[in-house]
């Protein structure tokens, strides 16, 4: 498989596909980086709804915020990495970098 295609699928399913793609992928950088991206930021972003979620009110709003938040990085992380750019996030891209 292309390492583009490889990289898109580690965020089709966020953290799982990630997962997946981080297990199976031992050598190419460009996939293994994009897999603990996509761990990283969909663990992250599941994580602060839920601690989120039972605030009265912030937890609805957070949780708004927080989908449309997802939905704008798994598109644009997606097409990032079809088209071969390591696509690094603030902190997260220098966290999953190390890590890959």
């Amino acid at each position: 498989m292309k390492a583009n295609i490889a990289g898109l699928l580690a965020y089709l399913l966020g953290f799982v596909s990630g997962l997946v793609f981080l297990l199976i992928e031992k050598n190419n950088k460009f996939v293994r980086f994009h897999a603990m991206q996509s761990i990283i930021v969909f663990c992250a972003l599941f994580l602060l709804r839920y601690i989120l979620l039972p605030v009265p009110f912030l937890g609805l709003v957070a949780n708004g915020v927080l989908s449309v938040v997802g939905i704008a990085l798994w598109v644009v992380l997606m097409v990032k990495a079809y088209q071969g750019e390591k696509f690094k996030l603030p902190w997260i891209g220098d966290i999953a970098e190390k890590s890959s």
